[in-house]
């Protein structure tokens, strides 16, 4: 027959003592004497008395559970994401719950909701690159609930945010492959409504129209961040009667897309065709050739959207919105000349 956990109740009749005291003493208040303390601390070990958390977070209004929602948990980026979120959180004694999208709004929606649902203390969220309305968002700002957005986000939305400075990490890569001798570069972009597609290719065509080079309009190439995708696009690209001696990819899945396309029309990389990712995936220092790209530091966005979730969560009310700009690197590996 299963055993019923042990109550503070029965703690409390097996020690004779009130349950106010039992509950005082198991939260460490200091009007408890210490060998009164150490007596009940020790029964409720001995009795293996578990704290319900449910009825916690009833008291305290707050579950110490984070809801943290991302596109796929096929993209490298997230794995190293989500374990800067969960060491932050963790150290400051709160779980995570990490649902994917799997790159649909519907269900981007469907969990924001699901998570609310089960008393999360608030949401860090990585949109989908479907999403361009975030009216399901709206409900937390209204309740004063904490959100934070990552990597992909939103200008529209008064939240925090973490990002890495697309502008400049994309702006200079263009610059490498000019100074590099290449001339007729393309840009695989990412879909128009996110607004890191946006930075990174503006910062693109700033880097060439600088140079004096010209942009023209089939060389920019909007896909949906896949190898598959950038494997396609980089197809077209290699079949038009002027093609591209170089290819910046607005990450590296559609960099390593692009790798494939150039190998089986037996290119070589970087003389016949140079790329250009950005991510900085672990995938890209062992495809042959290693990749180029530009490094972010994830591991560290995760961190710092933690942190600025668990700020809102500290200061309540008298929080005020930020956005945290990180910076890149440009790693120069052997598909570039």
């Amino acid at each position: 027959m299963k055993n019923n956990p042990a109550t503070i109740k029965d703690i409390a009749r097996k020690l004779n003592l009130s349950v106010t005291t039992i509950s005082k003493a198991l939260r460490g208040m200091p009007d408890i004497s210490v060998p009164t303390r150490q007596l009940i601390v020790e029964t409720a070990r001995q009795m293996d008395y578990q704290p319900n958390p449910i009825a916690q977070s009833l008291v305290k209004n707050q579950t110490h559970n984070i809801g943290v929602i991302i596109p796929s948990f096929t993209i490298p980026f997230y794995a190293s994401a989500i374990s800067g979120i969960q060491q932050t959180a963790a150290e400051a004694g709160y779980n995570i719950m990490v649902c994917q999208s799997n790159e649909s709004v519907a269900t981007e929606i469907t969990y924001t909701q699901l998570l609310l649902n089960n008393r999360v203390d608030g949401l860090i969220v990585s949109l989908s690159r479907e999403t361009t309305s975030f009216d399901h968002f709206a409900p937390l700002i209204r309740r004063s609930i904490p959100l934070v957005f990552f990597n992909r986000v939103s200008e529209e939305m008064p939240v925090s945010k973490v990002v890495v400075d697309d502008y400049q990490g994309a702006y200079r890569a263009v610059s490498y492959l000019i100074e590099r001798g290449c001339r007729r570069i393309a840009h695989i972009a990412g879909p128009e409504n996110l607004l890191l597609s946006q930075q990174r290719l503006k910062g693109y065509v700033d880097a060439m129209r600088e140079a004096g080079l010209s942009v023209p309009d089939e060389y920019i190439r909007h896909g949906d961040l896949t190898i598959a995708n950038g494997a396609f696009i980089t197809s077209e690209l290699l079949t038009d009667v002027n093609p591209p001696d170089a290819v910046f990819a607005v990450c590296d899945s559609a960099a390593f897309g692009a790798l494939q396309a150039a190998k089986s029309r037996e290119l070589n990389i970087p003389s016949d065709l140079a790329l250009v990712g950005f991510t900085d995936e672990p995938v890209a220092a062992i495809v042959e050739p290693a990749l180029t790209t530009v490094a972010q530091p994830i591991f560290d966005i995760g961190q710092v959207a933690a942190k600025l979730f668990l700020d809102q969560i500290r200061l309540g009310e008298s929080y005020t919105p930020t956005t945290h700009v990180l910076e890149t690197r440009l790693v120069v590996r052997q598909s570039t000349p």
